[in-house]
Formats: structure tokens, sequence, C-alpha cells
């Protein structure tokens, strides 16, 4: 018997530069909504905040979304009626969600997004429903022969959960 676990939502795209990855931040807000849960991997560089300061402009929220690194988490108010951002970045954390549990995130949760850069193996007992965000950087087929191919990325967004199933991702790839 198949769950919906098995077969996730899922979109595959190739981003070329940092505007692009920006503009896939807008359009991903445009599919969330308070409650969802946003996990994004990819290496140094790959533009994780890059997207989060899309998602953070999708989103109408206050104040400008920078790496979190330092600070572990910020939360950017929401300027009209949609949901609060909460971007995290769990780098320096290493206790998974234990270590998380100060920033009360499943308490913040049901009113907001919450991004979580490097959130992989540290979050996921938050919510069943999440969105997984994998950026690389393009080879093969997927990388340019010449020019800017430091900005292409390679990414895929699968939705995984109930809240996922059935939701279009295509809109990501126009």
């Amino acid at each position: 018997m198949s769950t919906l676990h098995e077969f996730p939502a899922a979109a595959q795209l190739t981003v070329k530069s940092a505007e692009d990855m920006r503009e896939l931040g807008r359009r991903l807000a445009a599919l969330l909504r308070p409650g969802d849960l946003v996990l994004l991997s990819g290496e140094l560089g790959a533009g994780k905040t890059t997207l989060t300061r899309g998602l953070g402009e999708g989103l109408g929220v206050r104040g400008a979304v920078t790496s979190p690194t330092f600070v572990i988490a910020r939360v950017h108010p929401p300027l009209g009626d949609g949901p609060a951002l909460v971007h995290v970045d769990a780098y320096r954390l290493s206790g998974g969600l234990d270590e998380m549990e100060d920033l009360d995130l499943d308490v913040s949760l049901p009113e907001s997004v919450i991004v979580v850069e490097w959130g992989d193996g540290k979050v996921e007992e938050l919510s069943e429903d999440r969105l997984r965000v994998v950026i690389e950087r393009a080879v093969g087929a997927d990388a340019p022969a010449e020019g800017d191919a430091d900005d292409v990325r390679s990414v895929t967004v699968t939705g995984l959960g109930a809240r996922w199933a059935g939701v279009d991702l295509s809109p990501l790839g126009r």
C-alpha cells in the first residue's frame, strides 16, 4: 500500500544566476502559507540565503534578509496580512532539534513560514509536512560550456507530507 510520502511533489530546475535564484524564491513564496517549514540544503555559497531573500520579497516581510549564521535565527515580520518569515541557519548547531529548542520554532511554526538553512537531520521532527530544497552546482549536461558557470545551480524542490500532496510545483520552473 502506498502513502503520500512515497510519491512526493517534486520539481527539478536549472537556475542560471543569483537574480534567477531570487526570482525562484519569489515564485516559491506564492506557494507558501503560515505553518510551512522549508529546509534548504547546499554547500557554502550555493545560494540558500539568496533564495531566502526572494522568499522574503515574495512574502512581503520587513527587513533585509541576510544570513543568520552568527545569530542563528532572524524573524522578519510581515508588512501586510501575510505570515512572518523565520530564517534559521543551523550550520553551527550539531545537536539537532534538542539544541534548537531555545529558538521556540515549534511555537512560531503555526503563524510563520520557517526556513532553515542546513536543517537536514536537525529539524525534521518539527513537521511531517515540509518542503525540501536542494541546491547544487550544475555539472555535466546541466553545466554551461562557458561564461558564468559558477552561477549555474541545479535546484530540486520536494514537497513531503499531506500538505504538499497534489501541490503543483511546476510553476517554479517558469
